[in-house]
């Protein structure tokens, strides 16, 4: 028996402070292998040791079971592991994250966002539990001349002597000799780096072999933290194989036998941080999607957000979904239905539970299109235990209030996020009736539970719904802000721009909770960029802007959502960021959140003149903020939205700061994109230039500008045009197109649209036809009124181009 002081001199173990550590302590040698079994107070479960004997490391294994850490120090003395150490993959971690998932991390949440939707880590709810499998197993360690076999092998592949062929065979040799002792191999941390390297180089036959034979290990071994990494391996490798449709059946037998192991005991498997991303990836290999595609596993908040305030397309709307495979939807409904087909007492354990949120939130996306089996699925999850499912009454009055109070809790309201976004319009009705109603501002009100609300605004159907929402939420505006739930309103009015309802009111009811009916509108803009500190602060009449604090995340975010409002419905906005005081604008534009509610306001179709004013205050530090990354859009939008005069003092800033630009990484683009040298060099020329484009523009416009647009009084560019005009992204590339053509010199509309190619002459010579644009112009009006005549269109267009010609 050794003290612990003993120990750390004989090992020259340098350790912090152990005050707290518990007594007992054992030293085991055996083989060359020290074991060290240390009891400690939860604290100290993931403390990092550094240890040495000489100038060796030793590599440090740590097993987790239910009240102690094992931790196994693998000696140097052992031959079998002096050169164990691989390159690839020894850089594990225990709390480290995963391609593709979220990692090992207890502690983080599914999306890690604030209470009021930025990014910061939800509180765990106190029911979370992340204990690792109760079924004791204990492992064997591995055969001394095992461990020899694979380190040879593994210095054989670093060696790179050795062809694709022969690496193949010896990967399905090594696999072989590992039958009946995979567990072991699969779960030693220097030795399972050399199994994930087979796995990957062998072929079908002997990596479903592999597969076969642990399968009644397979739960240990997706539960153990170097097993993991194996499994995971293993299921990649047969998503690469599926590209050849003659494994499709052997591949189809394997994942057959493991899932019939998996659904026999799930829940220790759902429960655990390690199986919980074996079995997700199990998952999408029999959808048949890619194992690290992010679209099928947990959603970064970023993401979610910018979905839910219209900034992004939903994942769900098919437009960006992942390239399908060869999927086995049979065994991916087995798998799902087994995992469910427990008692009622494991089901309520896996609604609480984070990592079984994790695997649910998984499988749900992958129903998406099998409403049938989605609707069984959710019933499940919120509790419903008929078997005969009617529509209409599909879930039952007596796990109504269960199901608010579930939502409550961290695991379970990150999964009704998903089930909120995937159910099948029939169900998501019931539930909003049944379950929502008359409850929305109580779950508004919750920490966890307001992130369930915005999830249910965000997919409201249709209005009747949110007459719902608006006649509970409506009045709440200023009660939200007040609890720092800021990102239910943000919901609310990118669902209302999206239904086209409730807009007026929206804006109405933000401005009369930032300022009261008897202030002067000039408050509303600075209070909502300042959004926690002026709501926190105790006499909010005399709260003054507050320099040198950084700009409320969500409070940037709705006001970008409510410059996208028609301008009517927005004037005491564009009133309160116009007047704003210079050093005030310069502050938001310096901001990265606030330098985004500038540019929104340059693009909405408040007037050119107000826009004009607002770049004004900017005159004397456009250098300044091109700069910095955040700001040089916003000096590009400033450029966009100015005249002539303001164009040229713009450029004339950043020729002062061009060589410090240039070497930046947002530098060269904003210097082509203004023409900068143009200016520095031929002045001249570039006004003649740049006036040349704003005719152009303003001529397009005239021509194929929709009825709103040609009657707009606006004198800007592109930009003045109201936000409503027909074809905004075929504008937007017609716009790129009239540049490329100006700055070659060539006439825009005398070339666009036309499939004739010039003579080779013509092309060698750089000589085009010199139609002007004028005439181009003309024609395309002929064109458009031609169209509108009928039968006689053609002909009548036709004689008119044989006039022109004449």
């Amino acid at each position: 028996m050794f003290g612990f002081g003993v120990l750390f001199e004989l090992l020259k173990i340098e350790v912090p402070e152990w005050k707290n550590a518990v007594l007992p302590n054992l030293l085991y040698f055996s083989g060359g292998t020290f074991k060290i079994t240390v009891r400690t107070h939860c604290q100290f479960v993931d403390m990092v040791l550094m240890v040495s004997v000489g100038s060796k490391a030793l590599p440090l294994r740590r097993r987790r079971t239910c009240n102690f850490v094992e931790d196994s120090l693998m000696g140097e003395d052992n031959q079998s592991y002096k050169q164990g150490k691989r390159k690839k993959g020894m850089n594990r971690k225990a709390s480290g994250e995963r391609h593709g998932f979220d990692g090992y991390n207890s502690n983080k949440n599914a999306s890690g966002k604030m209470n009021d939707g930025s990014m910061k880590a939800r509180k765990s709810s106190e029911h979370d539990n992340t204990s690792v499998s109760q079924t004791t197993h204990v492992r064997k360690q591995v055969d001394p001349d095992m461990a020899k076999y694979f380190l040879e092998i593994a210095n054989l592949f670093e060696s790179s002597e050795v062809d694709l062929e022969e690496r193949s065979v010896i990967c399905g040799n090594a696999l072989e000799e590992t039958r009946g002792k995979e567990l072991e191999v699969a779960t030693d941390y220097i030795i399972s780096h050399t199994l994930q390297t087979l796995l990957e180089g062998c072929d079908v036959d002997h990596l479903c072999g592999f597969l076969r034979s642990c399968a009644k290990d397979f739960p240990y071994i997706a539960m153990d933290r170097s097993g993991s990494h194996v499994a995971e391996t293993a299921i990649k490798s047969l998503a690469k194989h599926l590209q050849d449709n003659d494994a499709y059946s052997v591949i189809e037998e394997t994942l057959t036998i493991l899932c019939k192991v998996v659904v026999a005991n799930p829940v220790d498997l759902m429960r655990c941080c390690y199986g919980s991303h074996v079995l997700r990836s199990l998952l999408c290999l029999c959808k048949g999607v890619t194992i690290d595609s992010t679209e099928f596993h947990v959603t970064k908040s970023s993401t979610v957000l910018a979905e839910r305030l219209n900034f992004k397309a939903s994942q769900r709307d098919g437009s960006d979904s992942p390239q399908l495979q060869q999927g086995f939807p049979d065994l991916l409904k087995f798998l799902v239905s087994g995992m469910l087909n427990c008692t009622r007492k494991d089901i309520m354990t896996l609604q609480v539970d984070q990592f079984s949120s994790f695997v649910l939130q998984t499988a749900l996306k992958l129903l998406v299109g099998n409403d049938e089996e989605l609707l069984h699925v959710i019933l499940i999850l919120l509790g419903c235990t008929k078997k005969d499912f009617v529509e209409g009454n599909f879930i039952e009055m007596a796990v109504v209030r269960d199901v608010v109070d579930l939502m409550k809790e961290t695991a379970f309201s990150h999964l009704m996020e998903v089930i909120l976004e995937v159910a099948p319009e029939i169900l998501y009705n019931e539930i909003f009736t049944k379950i929502f109603k008359n409850s929305l501002f109580e779950l508004s009100s919750h920490h966890c539970g307001n992130f369930v609300v915005q999830s249910l605004i965000s997919h409201a159907r249709h209005q009747d719904q949110m007459d719902l929402i608006w006649e509970e939420l409506g009045p709440k505006f200023k009660d939200l802000l007040e609890m720092g739930r800021s990102g239910v309103i943000a919901s609310l009015i990118a669902a209302s721009q999206r239904l086209h309802c409730y807009e007026q009111k929206c804006c109405q009811a933000l401005a009369a909770a930032a300022c009261s009916v008897d202030e002067a509108p000039k408050y509303i803009v600075p209070r909502i960029l300042f959004l926690d500190n002026y709501f926190r602060s105790e006499n909010k009449s005399l709260w003054t802007w507050t320099s040198g604090v950084k700009m409320h995340v969500m409070g940037s975010l709705i006001l970008q959502a409510v410059f996208r409002y028609k301008s009517e419905y927005i004037q005491p906005y564009i009133l309160s960021i116009t007047i704003m005081e210079a050093d005030h604008v310069l502050e938001v534009a310096k901001d990265a959140g606030g330098a985004r509610v500038i540019e929104a306001f340059l693009s909405s179709d408040a007037s050119a003149k107000l826009k004009r004013r607002l770049v004004g205050k900017l005159r004397g530090h456009f250098g300044e903020l091109s700069m910095q990354s955040s700001g040089s859009y916003t000096v590009e939008k400033c450029f966009t939205a100015s005249n002539m005069s303001l164009r040229e003092a713009i450029v004339s800033e950043l020729v002062t700061v061009q060589s410090e630009l240039s070497k930046t990484k947002q530098g060269p683009h904003l210097l082509r994109k203004l023409d900068v040298d143009r200016f520095a060099s031929r002045p001249d020329q570039w006004r003649s230039k740049q006036t040349s484009k704003q005719s152009t523009y303003k001529e397009f416009y005239t021509t194929f500008g929709s009825s709103e647009a040609r009657s707009s009084k606006n004198d800007g560019f592109l930009v003045d045009t109201p936000k409503n005009s027909s074809h905004p992204k075929d504008l937007k590339e017609m716009r790129k197109e009239i540049d490329h053509h100006l700055s070659s010199g060539v006439p825009f509309l005398s070339m666009s649209g036309s499939k004739r190619k010039p003579k080779k002459a013509d092309q060698r010579s750089g000589k085009y036809p010199k139609n002007s644009v004028d005439d181009d112009i003309t024609k395309a009006k002929k064109k458009k009124l031609d169209k509108k005549k009928g039968h006689g269109g053609s002909e009548n267009a036709g004689a008119a181009v044989k006039k022109q010609k004449t």
